[in-house]
């Protein structure tokens, strides 16, 4: 995936005025929470889950329209009204633990602190939103426009929800700005008559052609583009993110990402150069860069190579197989599709010296 593809972006007569995002996937990282709700389910009834179509097939759908899918594609004995209510308490038990991706919560801030008008448009029930956000400080006061897709003639792809918030912010369609994961949204976006920036959760080819830009994660994203105001929290070409976190198994310079005991992956949104720190058993802690990319090598849909640098001055550090946990406290850049072994990382003295002083100021501190 390009970090941005060729930017079509605006000029003065269609100056970005508002922003509306889509809410699972765009902002929450909710499939990793939710992850096995589905799969429990079907086992009650004897099915086996089809991990290979799942999620990806139903990515932006309206509720209607998933439950109808899993109900022909596995033959389950329910209506769709008795479907939905055995299964939305499962989901629900898990949507306290649906985490804001990455760039998420500093963009909704920035652009509340700047006075530009926000909402949400989402294909999940108005009911179904409300609850997510709950569990998100500030968020139901920063969208001054809430729509779920039962508040409106038909979800997305129809472009309704999308001209429906328009019109509730006073805002006219050609000067909103959306931001979608999917394919769905960005073509409820298009007829809408909207400008709209992708950042996928999965790998969606068409969104790299009707999308005005494609972006790896919203830390990508440049409000100055879209004629808003221009972010001012980097520090010395470092950016202070929230922690992200990864556990996995150390071996030739890359971090095998893994699942056990309950942690919970990667987003699909994290790629670039990051550093932050690293923890091997009881040992102290220790600076790393590190680099988030796909492995374009792997038979594997969105595989990912995450490539360890260790950057502590005349450290010698001998972790070969073994477990690793590291947390993400910096970002410093994107990847221009450009990948970046663990040889090459070790070459990158500029992004190792800035990554290394970083570290030592308290903005990019971290206990473990």
């Amino acid at each position: 995936m390009s970090c941005c593809r060729e930017f079509k972006g605006c000029n003065e007569e269609t100056k970005i005025s508002a922003v509306i995002f889509d809410l699972d996937g765009t902002l929450l990282d909710n499939g990793s929470a939710s992850r096995g709700v589905l799969n429990d389910f079907l086992a009650k009834y004897g099915k086996e889950l089809d991990k290979e179509k799942e999620e990806k097939r139903r990515v932006g759908m309206t509720q209607e329209e998933a439950v109808a899918v899993i109900l022909k594609d596995y033959e389950l004995p329910l209506t769709p009204e008795q479907y939905i209510t055995e299964i939305t308490p499962l989901y629900r038990e898990r949507w306290s633990e649906g985490k804001a991706l990455p760039g998420v919560n500093r963009l909704i801030n920035h652009l509340k602190k700047n006075g530009v008008p926000i909402a949400l448009a989402s294909n999940s029930p108005r009911e179904n939103i409300d609850v997510k956000i709950s569990y998100h400080d500030g968020w139901k006061e920063s969208f001054s426009v809430i729509i779920g897709s039962d508040q409106v003639k038909s979800g997305k792809p129809s472009p309704y929800l999308f001209e429906e918030a328009a019109k509730k912010m006073g805002v006219d369609a050609s000067n909103c700005l959306v931001i979608e994961d999917s394919l769905v949204g960005v073509k409820a976006a298009n007829a809408a008559k909207m400008k709209v920036v992708a950042v996928p959760s999965r790998a969606e080819a068409d969104c790299y052609l009707l999308a005005d830009t494609v972006l790896h994660s919203l830390l990508e994203f440049q409000p100055e583009l879209w004629g808003l105001p221009p972010f001012d929290d980097w520090i010395d070409n470092t950016l202070p993110i929230e922690p992200i976190h990864v556990s996995g198994v150390y071996v030739n310079g890359a971090l095998h990402e893994s699942t056990e005991n309950g942690t919970v992956p990667l987003p699909g949104q994290v790629f670039g150069l990051f550093f932050g720190w690293g923890k091997v058993h009881t040992d102290r802690n220790f600076k790393v860069l590190v680099s988030i990319h796909l492995d374009h090598l792997s038979h594997v849909a969105n595989k990912r190579i995450i490539n360890i640098c260790f950057i502590d001055p005349n450290s010698d550090h001998t972790y070969e197989q073994q477990r690793m946990q590291i947390h993400l406290v910096g970002y410093t850049r994107a990847f221009d599709n450009k990948e970046v072994t663990s040889k090459e990382l070790e070459k990158l003295e500029e992004y190792k010296s800035i990554a290394r002083a970083s570290l030592d100021l308290p903005s990019f501190t971290y206990s473990f």
